[in-house]
């Protein structure tokens, strides 16, 4: 746990990334899998995870992201895309895959598939869509702490025109919403932003205890 503490003190939204440094492909396989054994509710998973290394996609995104140069910079970009009306196609989806790797007959998860369904598709669409776009966020936690370990810069990004995402990425066409991105890469030696002070609320004014 320390070297988690360690971790999370020395890693900062990096402003400037060095575009001369890539990272290796066993790092990258090692973020990869640390987003897809992120947490979710009902474990649904409700998005897909673009990675974008191309530098013509890149150059068309930076327009689309307020100008922010660690578009272009970064070693990569990853996009995190929310899916959009999710319904009974999905969840059929999930549990096909549950009883497939567990080796169970779908008669024994077929109640809790039911269940979902309706606790799901019986949700307006709008809320819906919050739903699945704020399950990326727990992904991009996972991907913040296992790059932290591997000392590899992470940026998370708001910033950025979703719908001229979708467009560029052709998103929409796919049931997908771009909700998150992050830029991955590491740190160049004059973005002055990693010697500053980590700010942070201390703990008497952060938690409260009942």
């Amino acid at each position: 746990m320390s070297n988690f503490i360690e971790n999370a003190n020395w890693r900062y939204a990096t402003k400037k990334f060095d575009a001369t440094k890539k990272v290796s492909k066993d790092d990258l396989e090692t973020l990869k899998e640390a987003i897809r054994l992120s947490a979710s509710s009902y474990g649904l998973q409700p998005y897909q995870v673009l990675i974008i290394e191309n530098p013509e996609i890149r150059q068309q995104l930076l327009s689309a992201s307020w100008g922010q140069t660690q578009i272009v910079d970064a070693a990569f970009v990853v996009v995190f895309a929310s899916i959009t009306n999710i319904g009974e196609t999905e969840i059929d989806a999930y549990f096909k895959n549950i009883t497939e790797t567990r080796g169970i007959p779908m008669e024994s998860v077929q109640g809790y598939a039911d269940f979902m369904k309706s606790n799901i598709t019986t949700l307006p669409l709008e809320v819906r869509n919050t739903w699945t776009s704020k399950q990326t966020y727990i992904a991009l936690g996972n991907l913040l702490s296992a790059a932290a370990e591997l000392k590899i810069d992470v940026t998370p990004m708001e910033g950025f025109v979703a719908e001229k995402y979708n467009e560029i990425l052709g998103l929409t066409e796919k049931k997908l919403n771009a909700s998150l991105v992050a830029t991955v890469g590491y740190r160049h030696e004059e973005d002055a932003t990693q010697h500053y002070a980590k700010v942070r609320k201390s703990n008497e004014e952060l938690f409260i205890n009942l």
